[in-house]
């Protein structure tokens, strides 16, 4: 059974490691970030107050999964590290400076992903999950958060025709640094990345290119 174009995204899905040195445009990058991190509804729960709703399902409607974008390729952006705001739909800019060699070092010297426009660093903020689910096994529920939010991301970006990839290989500690938070009650997580797509590598696009000298 088919069920139209979503089918065709499902099966179209790769982790792509080539990209085109073209920038992506703006327009596709914020739709990717509004139905990937976006508040898209609001709603009341007994007992617990408003709670936010978006594209992807979060333990206890807990969301504590932040994003922010280091963005070296985003034509529009400037080349600078941002916290996306999920309510106002807006980028805050950070005031650091990023470059596809900085994207190189903190995916652990992935050379491949020198490539990309910009990736997203997912971070947790402990505590609102552990507001409902006092207890060591609510991290559970973060780490399915982020593993959903990551599939989410790659299948819009596939959908909007740009090559998404997704790595948990990342210097913690750079990361954190850079983003100027403690790694303990706000820690990186997992790390999604997008860049325009290469021509002649649709059919392989994971390949893994002989390292540039």
């Amino acid at each position: 059974m088919e069920i139209g174009e979503f089918s065709q995204v499902l099966r179209a899905r790769r982790t792509w490691r080539n990209f085109a040195r073209t920038p992506v445009p703006l327009a596709p990058f914020a739709t990717l970030l509004q139905l990937t991190w976006g508040v898209q509804h609001v709603a009341m729960v007994k007992g617990q107050g408003t709670v936010v709703l978006k594209t992807s399902p979060s333990g206890g409607a807990r969301h504590p999964i932040e994003a922010y974008v280091l963005a070296p390729r985003i034509d529009g952006l400037r080349p600078r590290a941002y916290h996306y705001d999920p309510v106002r739909h807006v980028l805050v800019d950070l005031d650091r400076d990023v470059s596809p060699a900085l994207v190189e070092r903190l995916l652990g010297h992935q050379d491949y992903y020198r490539g990309a426009a910009a990736i997203v660093v997912m971070t947790a903020v402990i505590a609102r999950s552990m507001w409902k689910y006092p207890r060591s096994r609510a991290y559970r529920t973060v780490l399915a958060d982020a593993g959903h939010l990551g599939q989410t991301f790659c299948l819009t970006a596939t959908a909007l025709g740009l090559a998404p990839f997704c790595t948990m290989a990342f210097q913690d500690a750079a990361v954190e640094r850079l983003l100027r938070i403690d790694g303990v009650c706000e820690c990186a997580m997992y790390v999604v990345g997008v860049g325009a797509r290469a021509p002649g590598h649709a059919a392989r696009p994971g390949r893994i290119s002989p390292k540039r000298g």
